[in-house]
């Protein structure tokens, strides 16, 4: 007995440290997931949220920065340091995306 204890606490263990692996899982909420622009980089990256999820970004950084999918779905103005930029993913993929003033600034969101 003592030892299927142990081995269901173990496992709800697991289960507790797994669940922040895909982000955006809010009952009855729509999830907000935080990305930084810092450093000449977006972090975290690549991120994985669930469908219906807002990914916001926030340049950290002095210069300006902008936030473009690849396939043209989402694109920010120029981000002037601590502005933000949202959008909300409706349908599951994966979206690439890059800083328009620095393309070597790339990122990926991952919609399950």
């Amino acid at each position: 007995m003592r030892l299927s204890r142990m081995y269901l606490v173990a496992l709800a263990c697991l289960a507790l440290a797994l669940a922040p692996a895909v982000a955006g899982r809010t009952e009855g909420h729509p999830a907000r997931v935080a990305v930084s622009i810092e450093n000449y980089a977006f972090q975290p990256d690549p991120i994985t949220v669930v469908v219906g999820a807002t990914v916001v970004w926030t340049n950290r950084d002095e210069v300006n920065h902008t936030v473009v999918s690849n396939d043209k779905l989402f694109s920010s103005p120029e981000l002037e340091a601590n502005r933000t930029f949202e959008f909300t993913f409706k349908k599951a993929g994966t979206f690439p995306y890059f800083c328009s003033l620095h393309p070597e600034m790339k990122g990926k969101v991952i919609v399950k």
